[in-house]
Protein backbone atom coordinates (compact mmCIF):
# COMPACT_ATOMS: atom_id res chain seq x y z
CA UNK A 1 0.00 0.00 0.00
CA UNK A 2 1.43 3.36 -1.03
CA UNK A 3 2.05 5.90 1.75
CA UNK A 4 0.31 9.30 1.63
CA UNK A 5 2.55 11.87 -0.05
CA UNK A 6 3.44 14.87 2.07
CA UNK A 7 2.99 18.08 0.10
CA UNK A 8 3.05 21.71 1.18
CA UNK A 9 -0.57 22.85 1.57
CA UNK A 10 0.18 26.25 3.12
CA UNK A 11 -1.31 28.06 0.10
CA UNK A 12 -3.67 25.32 -1.10
CA UNK A 13 -7.30 25.91 -2.02
CA UNK A 14 -10.02 24.66 0.34
CA UNK A 15 -10.79 21.78 -2.04
CA UNK A 16 -7.12 20.76 -2.16
CA UNK A 17 -7.05 20.71 1.64
CA UNK A 18 -10.26 18.65 1.71
CA UNK A 19 -8.85 16.22 -0.85
CA UNK A 20 -5.69 15.64 1.24
CA UNK A 21 -7.82 15.08 4.34
CA UNK A 22 -9.93 12.56 2.45
CA UNK A 23 -6.80 10.77 1.22
CA UNK A 24 -5.44 10.51 4.77
CA UNK A 25 -8.74 9.24 6.19
CA UNK A 26 -9.21 6.80 3.33
CA UNK A 27 -5.68 5.46 3.79
CA UNK A 28 -6.57 4.77 7.44
CA UNK A 29 -9.77 2.97 6.27
CA UNK A 30 -12.27 5.47 7.66
CA UNK A 31 -15.86 4.47 6.97
CA UNK A 32 -18.54 6.48 5.21
CA UNK A 33 -16.36 9.37 4.10
CA UNK A 34 -18.45 12.21 2.70
CA UNK A 35 -17.55 15.68 1.44
CA UNK A 36 -20.16 18.40 1.78
CA UNK A 37 -19.67 21.72 0.00
CA UNK A 38 -21.17 24.19 2.49
CA UNK A 39 -19.61 27.45 1.29
CA UNK A 40 -22.95 28.92 0.17
CA UNK A 41 -24.75 27.73 3.34
CA UNK A 42 -22.53 28.89 6.21
CA UNK A 43 -19.62 31.17 7.06
CA UNK A 44 -18.02 28.40 9.15
CA UNK A 45 -16.18 26.70 6.29
CA UNK A 46 -16.18 25.86 2.60
CA UNK A 47 -16.27 22.09 3.16
CA UNK A 48 -17.24 19.56 5.81
CA UNK A 49 -15.62 16.15 5.73
CA UNK A 50 -17.54 13.47 7.60
CA UNK A 51 -16.45 9.94 8.46
CA UNK A 52 -16.90 7.35 11.14
CA UNK A 53 -14.98 4.65 12.93
CA UNK A 54 -14.49 3.27 16.42
CA UNK A 55 -10.93 4.62 16.80
CA UNK A 56 -11.70 8.33 16.79
CA UNK A 57 -8.56 9.46 18.60
CA UNK A 58 -6.33 7.45 16.29
CA UNK A 59 -7.90 9.04 13.22
CA UNK A 60 -7.79 12.54 14.68
CA UNK A 61 -4.16 12.10 15.77
CA UNK A 62 -3.09 10.81 12.36
CA UNK A 63 -4.91 13.66 10.61
CA UNK A 64 -3.38 16.26 12.92
CA UNK A 65 0.11 14.81 12.41
CA UNK A 66 -0.03 14.38 8.62
CA UNK A 67 -1.67 17.75 7.99
CA UNK A 68 0.95 19.36 10.23
CA UNK A 69 3.64 17.84 8.03
CA UNK A 70 1.82 19.44 5.07
CA UNK A 71 2.04 22.88 6.78
CA UNK A 72 -1.72 22.86 7.43
CA UNK A 73 -2.25 21.89 11.09
CA UNK A 74 -5.73 22.19 12.55
CA UNK A 75 -6.64 25.49 14.15
CA UNK A 76 -8.57 23.71 16.88
CA UNK A 77 -9.59 20.20 17.88
CA UNK A 78 -12.72 19.63 19.94
CA UNK A 79 -14.09 16.49 21.54
CA UNK A 80 -10.79 14.63 21.77
CA UNK A 81 -11.55 13.52 25.32
CA UNK A 82 -15.16 12.68 24.50
CA UNK A 83 -16.31 9.29 23.35
CA UNK A 84 -18.33 9.88 20.21
CA UNK A 85 -17.36 12.89 18.08
CA UNK A 86 -14.13 14.75 17.32
CA UNK A 87 -14.08 17.95 15.26
CA UNK A 88 -10.91 19.27 13.62
CA UNK A 89 -11.01 22.80 12.22
CA UNK A 90 -8.67 23.35 9.28
CA UNK A 91 -9.98 26.90 8.66
CA UNK A 92 -11.84 26.33 5.38
CA UNK A 93 -12.42 22.62 6.00
CA UNK A 94 -14.02 21.18 9.13
CA UNK A 95 -13.65 17.46 9.76
CA UNK A 96 -16.19 15.50 11.80
CA UNK A 97 -15.07 12.06 12.98
CA UNK A 98 -17.87 10.10 14.64
CA UNK A 99 -18.50 6.73 16.12
CA UNK A 100 -21.42 5.00 14.40
CA UNK A 101 -24.03 5.76 17.06
CA UNK A 102 -23.19 9.45 17.33
CA UNK A 103 -23.16 9.89 13.56
CA UNK A 104 -26.59 8.29 13.31
CA UNK A 105 -27.96 10.38 16.21
CA UNK A 106 -26.77 13.78 14.93
CA UNK A 107 -27.22 12.95 11.22
CA UNK A 108 -25.29 15.95 9.88
CA UNK A 109 -25.97 14.77 6.35
CA UNK A 110 -29.68 15.48 6.96
CA UNK A 111 -28.99 18.68 8.90
CA UNK A 112 -26.89 20.02 6.00
CA UNK A 113 -28.98 18.48 3.22
CA UNK A 114 -29.12 21.84 1.44
CA UNK A 115 -25.34 21.59 0.96
CA UNK A 116 -23.94 19.88 -2.11
CA UNK A 117 -22.47 16.44 -1.53
CA UNK A 118 -19.39 16.16 -3.72
CA UNK A 119 -18.76 12.89 -5.53
CA UNK A 120 -15.47 11.55 -4.16
CA UNK A 121 -15.96 7.93 -5.20
CA UNK A 122 -13.16 8.05 -7.79
CA UNK A 123 -10.77 9.38 -5.16
CA UNK A 124 -11.40 6.59 -2.64
CA UNK A 125 -9.42 3.38 -2.74
CA UNK A 126 -11.38 0.35 -3.83
CA UNK A 127 -12.29 -1.79 -0.85
CA UNK A 128 -12.42 -5.61 -1.18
Amino acid sequence: MEEIKITDLSSASPREVADKIIDILDYKDAKGIKLLHVEEKTILADYFVLCSNTQLRSYAGELEYKMGLCNRPPRTIEGYNEAGWIVLDFHSVIVHIFNKETRTFYNLEKLWEAATEEDISAQLRKKD
